[in-house]
């Protein structure tokens, strides 16, 4: 699986204005919601939350992977966001979060959840996949620059 199957340029988000790790977590849910049919916002958000509770989806270098099951026809989804300042995300390196992939997995896909989260981990470890994310300016600037390096 590639990013550009769970992107669209309407669940890419530049320089969002977040100041704190709940309000990075409903924007990202209102974007998913907008931009794909028949998802609740606030039922994403209460979920992602509830994710949030069992452990920090802050992966470290200041980037941070929300995701959880969720009701999506079938389909997984991502929804990719920057911010305009970095936040507290009870990361695991205690390092602020500016870059968030947010991910939602059909209900019973256990083995296609791990293997797109594997597949996101891997692409965001890459230093200089990173960086060009980070010097995106608009949003579809970052998706452009998402979805080519990952092809």
């Amino acid at each position: 699986m590639q990013i550009e199957s769970l992107l669209t340029h309407k669940r890419t988000l530049c320089h969002a204005s977040c100041n704190s790790k709940k309000r990075s977590l409903e924007v990202l849910a209102s974007l998913i919601a907008e931009g794909t049919e028949n998802i609740d916002a606030d039922e994403l958000f209460q979920q992602l939350v509830a994710r949030e509770r069992l452990g920090s989806t802050g992966i470290g270098e200041g980037i941070a992977i929300p995701h959880c099951r969720f009701k999506t026809s079938g389909a997984i989804i991502g929804a990719l966001m920057t911010l305009a300042k970095p936040i507290d995300f009870d990361a695991v390196d205690s390092q602020p979060v500016d870059v968030i992939f947010a991910m939602l997995v059909p209900e019973n896909a256990e083995s296609e959840h791990l293997q797109t989260l594997a597949m996101l981990a891997e692409h965001l470890q890459d230093a200089n996949y990173v960086q060009a994310l980070r010097r995106a300016e608009t949003g579809s600037e970052l998706f452009r620059v998402a979805t080519e390096a990952s092809t």
